[in-house]
């Protein structure tokens, strides 16, 4: 069959590459398209747009870059018609995905959504439109089957992908050495995969960094970016950068400090304890703050309905509050094991890998069904 799948940012490639490699395995005729970026590239098929020219952080942000998403959708929606799927599938990025989605269901084009829209979040009568535009919708998030189910929508919930990519990894015992690191314990840097967060975050981090000269602080570093993009923002600090490898980092981590969104559950995965960040632009903020209705940012807490990791925003994004939050998760052991006991208990919580050989086998019988 031909899959036509669309991811917008960084985790979703990751899960998009995960599930086309179930896909291949499972369908030997698999035919892959796909807006997404080099991990599902990898798994074979044709790139036709790079995540890096999508991904738009904050309503202010959507605004100024509005002719570009505009483009963006116009050329997706004709590669779509052009190439008629047997399936699509899209991959979270909502603003993007659901307006794609409306335009494959009038078109007759069987519709799975894998990784659902936030719409718990705010505005959640938008679910209204998921049920008339959506013809599948996979759920990652225990509690999202209770909430689709109150608007009278059946769901599958498939379990998360990232426990899938995080039982795949296989740890190298060579880490310091490969990358010439010395004995010192590592606090990892994730400031996110986006220009408008790295821009925002990591200078914040550096600055927290450099009140801990007995630990080496490395960045990990994302994929569509280079080390020149970085060097504007860690030129004479000593910190490293280190691409493709972040869950390679984390596994060696002592601490982290952490852009809200999936590193954060991938982070805690990592039994890392975390402080969690967040920065956007003021207007965006305010608005976001006035439409979303939820008492947490990140998704550990949001998955145990408590806090568990702190959550620093917009102006409680600086390098004092990092630095004692910092000193909390590194030297104050009773809160540190406090933090890892709640990991295991959301773990526990998130159950076994294998979301994307489910949701693989799911979009296959769905679409074998409809033909």
């Amino acid at each position: 069959m031909k899959y036509y799948l669309v991811a917008g940012e960084a985790s979703g490639d990751l899960h998009g590459a995960n599930l086309m490699k179930a896909l291949g395995e499972k369908d030997p005729q698999a035919q892959f398209r796909f807006f997404g970026g080099e991990l599902m590239l990898a798994q074979g098929g044709e790139l036709i747009k790079h995540y890096a020219d999508m991904a738009f952080m904050g309503f202010a942000e959507v605004v100024i870059n509005l002719g570009t998403i505009l483009k963006n959708l116009k050329s997706c929606k004709n590669d779509i018609a052009e190439w008629q799927p047997d399936v699509l599938v899209l991959i979270d990025f909502p603003g993007f995905n659901l307006k794609i989605a409306e335009f494959a269901k009038a078109n007759g084009i069987l519709v799975c959504y894998y990784i659902s829209p936030k719409v718990w979040a705010w505005n959640q009568k938008r679910v209204l439109k998921i049920k008339r535009i959506v013809d599948h919708l996979f759920c990652i998030l225990p509690f999202e089957v209770d909430f689709y189910k109150q608007w009278g929508m059946q769901v599958d919930y498939v379990g998360n992908p990232l426990l899938d990519a995080v039982a795949a990894f296989t740890p190298g015992a060579d880490f310091y050495q490969r990358h010439q690191l010395n004995d010192k314990k590592i606090i990892a840097l994730l400031p996110g995969s986006r220009r408008q967060e790295i821009s925002r975050l990591l200078p914040e981090m550096v600055a927290a960094a450099g009140n801990w000269p007995d630990y080496q602080f490395i960045v990990a570093g994302a994929p569509s970016f280079d080390q020149a993009y970085y060097d504007q923002y860690l030129k004479e600090t000593g910190i490293k950068i280190l691409f493709n490898s972040t869950y390679y980092l984390l596994n060696n981590a002592h601490a982290a400090i952490v852009a809200s969104g999936t590193a954060n559950l991938e982070t805690a995965l990592f039994d890392v304890p975390q402080i969690v960040v967040y920065k956007g632009n003021t207007i965006s903020i305010t608005i976001a703050r006035a439409l979303i209705k939820i008492r947490f940012i990140s998704l550990v807490n949001l998955i145990m309905d408590r806090r568990v990791v702190k959550e620093l925003i917009q102006q409680d994004c600086n390098p004092q509050k990092i630095t004692e939050e910092l000193e909390l998760i590194v030297n104050n052991k009773a809160y540190r094991n406090s933090m890892l006991e709640n990991y295991k208990r959301l773990q526990d919580k998130m159950g076994r890998p294998g979301a994307s050989e489910k949701t693989a086998g799911l979009i296959i019988r769905y679409a074998t069904t409809q033909k």
